[in-house]
């Protein structure tokens, strides 16, 4: 599924983007599940541990911006991060033979308003004592740069963690005007629906609203090579060492001189990125929008 002309964009680039890794019926049926979980948002009046809400949300007009840790709830989302296919590419981007399921999240942009996500790294979220960790963006519909797909500024991975505070308090969002940051550099990660972005940890990267007649899902799982260990803490080894998607656990955490500015104090408003980043002090999809 993945060449080194693919493996060697993504060491440069710090992303790639696979076309086609999902087959027409995985994506079926992934785009059914997702239907399925989007039904229980009828009736609700705000976000629980599987729905995170737009702010236009109606209890009889349903807006769901994001689905929490869909692997946790539905079976076959766990059985697609440890599909042969994504594991064999895992393996060769991360250079290992263990690999670890961190988290998995459907981000929904709905057509004409999906709420954006300003820019950031997730290493600024989860830092651990490596980085070889990374993203990936399943993409159950068709991104285009008219729906808000994600935008990964090639190269800044091999830059400095940027500070994402506000007022003292972690707020999962960089001041981007307060940078030396040449974001009109920044790629699209488009592609047809089954295909998959790929991105670094320490990648810069965001996605403006949804503008369009045309909605945007996508299914993102993040990955860690088995020997890095999060530095905030590993609360049950046994559930830990369950994420393995292949390879064998290891008690032995690889140090590595990474760059680290750790996610604290915590946000003031403690929940998906979109409630974190409600504390930043500037927005720029806001003003691009």
């Amino acid at each position: 599924m993945i060449d080194d002309r693919a493996v060697a964009q993504y060491r440069e680039h710090g992303f790639v983007i696979i076309p086609d890794v999902l087959e027409a019926a995985e994506l079926a049926e992934a785009n059914r599940r997702v239907a399925a979980i989007l039904a229980g948002a009828r009736g609700l009046t705000g976000h629980t541990e599987v729905y995170d809400l737009e702010p236009d949300h109606q209890p009889d007009a349903p807006r769901v911006r994001r689905i929490k840790v869909p692997h946790r709830h539905d079976p076959y989302f766990r059985a697609l991060a440890g599909s042969d296919r994504l594991v064999s590419i895992l393996r060769r981007l991360l250079g290992t033979e263990a690999v670890r399921l961190h988290g998995s999240k459907i981000n929904m942009k709905g057509a004409h308003g999906g709420a954006p996500v300003e820019w950031h790294q997730d290493w600024a979220f989860y830092p651990h004592t490596n980085d070889d960790l990374l993203a990936v963006g399943v993409m159950l519909d068709d991104c285009t740069p008219e729906n808000g797909a994600m935008l990964v500024l090639p190269g800044s991975h091999r830059g400095p963690v940027f500070d994402h505070h506000a007022d003292g308090h972690f707020c999962g969002a960089m001041d981007v005007g307060a940078l030396d940051l040449d974001l009109s550099r920044a790629v699209p990660c488009t592609g047809r629906a089954g295909s998959m972005s790929f991105h670094h940890v320490r990648a810069v990267h965001g996605s403006a609203q949804n503008l369009s007649a045309h909605p945007r899902a996508l299914l993102l799982y993040e990955f860690a090579a088995a020997d890095a260990w999060p530095l905030m803490g590993v609360k049950d080894l046994a559930e830990f060492d369950a994420r393995l998607v292949c390879g064998a656990p290891t008690i032995t955490p690889r140090l590595a001189p990474v760059p680290v500015r750790m996610p604290l104090p915590p946000a003031p408003h403690q929940g998906s990125i979109y409630e974190n980043q409600s504390s930043a002090r500037s927005r720029y999809f806001g003003r691009a929008a």
